[in-house]
C-alpha cells in the first residue's frame, strides 16, 4: 500500500447554520503528520496528513468550540498523534483511544492525563483484524473512573453483539448510529434494534453522524433525515454529533463539511434539541467538570 489518499474537502464553505456558543464536534480524527507519527503497519488505508492545525482551523470555520478526537484506525494502538492534537488544543479537545486490551493501569492513567476519556472497540472487519470480546470486557471493567466505551459496528451484527454490549460495565457510545440502512426509515428493523439497545439501559449514547456514509442517495441526504430525526427527538439526552473529519476512506464521496453542519437543524430542529446534541450531552461525557 503506497498511494496516500485524501478524503476531505480542500475548501469547505461556511455553514448556513450557526452552532450555539460552546458547541462540540464530538467525532473527528487526525492523521499524522506521518513524519512525526507513523501509521500502523496493519493500517487498511494510508491517508495524507491531516493534523491538528487543519482540524482546529476547520473547527473555527464551522463555528464550533471544542473537539472530541477519536483515534483513527490507521494509527493502530499508538495514540501519540491523538494525544499530540489534544495537547495542542489549549484545553479545547478531549479524546477516545484505541488500546491493546492488555494495557496496564499506569498506561491508562497516562492516557487520562493526556485528555483521553474513553476507548473504542471496532468491529468493522474491513478496518480491524481482531476484536476479542472477552478481553474488551476485562479492559472495560478496569477503565479509569468517568471513562466510557465507544463501539463501532455494522447494523447486521447488532443482534450478535447484544450479549457483549449488555455486559459492558461502563457507559457506552454507539458510533455512526450503528450504521443502519437509512432507507428503511425510522421504524425499520435496523433502527428498531438500535432503539431496543437504547431502551435496555440509560447509559447508552449514540452519535447521529455521517449522512455522507449512510445515505447512498447523496446530498441532501433526505433518507438520513427521515430515519434519524425521530431518534434525536425521542432520545434527546443520548445523542451526540460530529463531523467525522477528515472522513476516513471517503475519498470517492467527499462531502463539504458545511453541508454536514447544515444537517443539524434538519435532525434537531429546535434550539433545545440543538443545545443537548451539541453542548450538554458531549460536555457531560468529555468535560464533566464543566457540566451544569
Amino acid at each position: 500500500m503506497s498511494d496516500r489518499i485524501v478524503s476531505w474537502h480542500a475548501n469547505p464553505s461556511i455553514p448556513r447554520f450557526v452552532p450555539p456558543p460552546g458547541a462540540v464536534d464530538a467525532h473527528c480524527h487526525v492523521f499524522g503528520p506521518q513524519a512525526l507519527f507513523p501509521f500502523s503497519a496493519k493500517a487498511k488505508y494510508l491517508p495524507e496528513d491531516a493534523g491538528p492545525e487543519m482540524l482546529f482551523a476547520l473547527r473555527e470555520r464551522l463555528g464550533f468550540s471544542r473537539n472530541v478526537i477519536v483515534q483513527a484506525s490507521c494509527h493502530g494502538t499508538d495514540n501519540a498523534a491523538t494525544l499530540n492534537a489534544i495537547a495542542m488544543s489549549d484545553g479545547k479537545a478531549r479524546g477516545v483511544a484505541v488500546v491493546d486490551p492488555a494495557i496496564d493501569h499506569d498506561a491508562l492513567c497516562r492516557l487520562h492525563d493526556g485528555g483521553i476519556r474513553g476507548v473504542r472497540f471496532n468491529f468493522l472487519k474491513r478496518l480491524v483484524d481482531d476484536a476479542p470480546k472477552e478481553m474488551f470486557l476485562e479492559l472495560a471493567a478496569r477503565l479509569p473512573a468517568g471513562w466510557h466505551v465507544v463501539v463501532y459496528f455494522e447494523a447486521d451484527i447488532l443482534a450478535e453483539l447484544r450479549p457483549f454490549l449488555d455486559a459492558i460495565p461502563v457507559p457506552m457510545v454507539i458510533d455512526h448510529i450503528g450504521r443502519p440502512d437509512v432507507t428503511q426509515g425510522p421504524v425499520g428493523p435496523d433502527m428498531q434494534a438500535l432503539r431496543a439497545l437504547l431502551d435496555s439501559r440509560p447509559d447508552v449514547h449514540v452519535k447521529v453522524t455521517c449522512p455522507d456514509r449512510l445515505d447512498a442517495a447523496g446530498p441532501p441526504w433526505d433518507d438520513f433525515v427521515r430515519a434519524v430525526a425521530p431518534l434525536v427527538a425521542d432520545y434527546p439526552d443520548r445523542c451526540l454529533w460530529g463531523t467525522d473529519w477528515p472522513h476516513p476512506n471517503m475519498q470517492d464521496a467527499i462531502a463539504d463539511d458545511a453541508a454536514l453542519v447544515d444537517m443539524i437543524p434538519r435532525i434537531a430542529p429546535t434550539a433545545t434539541l440543538q443545545r443537548k446534541l451539541l453542548i450538554d450531552n458531549p460536555i457531560a461525557l468529555y468535560w464533566p467538570e464543566c457540566a451544569t
